[in-house]
């Protein structure tokens, strides 16, 4: 059996069985984390690998696709209310913690722009901008907007590719007619 049927069966089980038992993804548990963990678990594979044969796999197959946004939209949307454990920290604990989180989200991108560059860094930045935005006027957890802006990107992926190379291409245009 190749890697990606593997991987398929896997998607397909977890999926099963956290339709059943939605208590399979912790407190603050992320479904797409949960199953990325799950199929780098169980493959024996990077987390990083796993996380591209969750895409590929759910950009292949529709109905693995719709059947994940489903769910996530289960836990992460109807199930949840969000942000309760974080308003009951002290104010020192929530600075410890966004502190935290500031740090290494400026450390992520430092290691892409190192690893992969601008385009790609710019392109991530854009994504996670737009999933926020998405977060904030639906009203909804931020893993859920970004499965949820995911899931539409794998449905457009010719036109939102255009769009976002196009974007980019502007962008860089201005930095370099303000630099001139």
């Amino acid at each position: 059996m190749s890697q990606i049927e593997i991987a398929k069966r896997i998607l397909y089980e977890e999926l099963c069985q956290i339709n059943i038992d939605t208590t399979k993804i912790k407190e603050n548990g992320c479904v797409a984390c949960h199953v990325m963990f799950t199929m780098a678990n169980k493959m024996g594979i990077s987390e990083q690998y796993a996380s591209e044969l969750l895409s590929e796999l759910l950009e292949s197959e529709s109905n693995l696709n719709d059947k994940f946004i489903e769910i996530v939209e289960t836990i992460h949307m109807k199930q949840r209310i969000c942000g309760v454990t974080f308003s009951l920290k002290t104010r020192m604990g929530k600075d410890r913690y966004i502190d935290l989180n500031f740090k290494s989200f400026l450390e992520e991108l430092s290691t892409d722009l190192l690893n992969y560059g601008s385009d790609i860094m710019l392109r991530k930045l854009l994504l996670s901008s737009i999933s926020l935005q998405l977060a904030q006027n639906i009203g909804i957890d931020h893993h859920a907007a970004v499965e949820e802006l995911n899931y539409y990107l794998r449905k457009n992926k010719l036109n939102t590719n255009v769009e976002l190379e196009q974007f980019i291409d502007k962008f860089y245009e201005k930095i370099i007619k303000r630099n001139k």
